[in-house]
């Protein structure tokens, strides 16, 4: 078994990974470092090649082009043992009872039955579902049958868990318990690499993330450094509101529905000399607030560009 040196710093590092289907490249040099002990998000919209990275990061598909290494392993699968994986399609036993589901899973990464099902009902309780341990997947609503496959790809406590698109399909429950087994897994010391397209889950819970559009990395790092690709906005609401305000404001200024106020752009320089300028006209200052975009604004940008330059996103 190979490893590669820093192994101790990144739990998982892919440099220029690529994969093509049909001729067509799904994935397009694909760069990755994730720091052990993170939760790190890789976020795109659909059919960006989220799905396919993952699973070239994990071994179960090779790529074309490019190299990785999974917890020191520059061969994936040596390390399978010691990863937790909730798969995009999901899918159980329907007859087979949900201490049991779990247990199975465990098993496929080397846990003993006897303490997988013990830890099953355990876990099971913690996540408020101990009313379900005995009872059979198909009676199980979809979205608890989801979070038992869940639990289930983390039955083994491993060092490494890939979760693609967790928080698809389930209830504003679910995904707050999904949101709670992401941190107690992460205090626990398990590094967590999760997909997504619900910016809101990314932004709560994500240390570091990269974007990928049309099959390329286009931004990495952590959520403050996405906002800070778009400048801050100030929302600014006048003593005395009149038509000839915009004159006043920067380039990109937009009126509420309302008439009442104004949206802009903060410049480089600030918004010192737009204030003066207003309150120099004589429409004062009833209201200012300035604030930095969200994740959801920087992703819509960042994959906006993306789409800009050509390359399908």
């Amino acid at each position: 078994m190979d490893t590669i040196v820093g192994a101790d710093r990144f739990a998982l590092t892919a440099s220029g990974l690529v994969k093509r289907f049909g001729g067509r490249r799904v994935v397009d040099g694909v760069d990755l470092q994730v720091p052990t002990g993170a939760v790190y998000g890789v976020l795109g919209p659909n059919g960006a090649g989220k799905t396919t990275t993952l699973r070239m990061l994990l071994g179960i598909i090779e790529p074309d082009a490019g190299e990785r290494s999974l917890l020191g392993c520059t061969a994936p699968r040596d390390a399978s043992d010691r990863v937790g994986y909730l798969p995009e399609e999901r899918g159980l036993y329907p007859n087979m009872k949900a201490r049991e589901a779990i247990a199975f899973l465990g098993a496929l990464r080397g846990l003993d039955w006897a303490t997988g099902r013990k830890r099953a009902a355990v876990m099971m309780e913690r996540a408020g579902l101990g009313d379900s341990v005995d009872s059979k997947i198909r009676k199980l609503s979809k979205g608890m049958a989801q979070f038992v496959q869940l639990l289930g790809s983390v039955v083994h406590e491993p060092e490494f868990l890939v979760l693609d698109e967790p928080f698809s399909g389930l209830d504003p429950v679910n995904q707050e318990r999904l949101e709670g087994l992401v941190i107690a897994e992460r205090d626990r010391g398990a590094t967590i690499l999760f997909s997504t397209h619900v910016m809101a889950h990314a932004e709560r819970l994500c240390d570091r993330l990269a974007i990928i559009a049309g099959g390329k990395r286009r931004f990495e790092g952590t959520v403050a450094e996405a906002r800070g690709t778009l400048p801050m906005r100030a929302h600014y609401v006048p003593h005395h509101p009149a038509d000839a305000i915009a004159a006043l404001l920067p380039e990109g200024a937009q009126r509420d529905r309302d008439g009442g106020g104004w949206t802009f752009p903060v410049p480089p320089e600030g918004v010192e000399e737009t204030l003066g300028r207003l309150i120099a006209a004589g429409h004062g200052i009833a209201g200012l607030s300035i604030e930095r975009p969200g994740l959801h604004d920087a992703f819509v940008r960042i994959v906006g560009n993306a789409a800009a330059e050509g390359t399908p996103a």
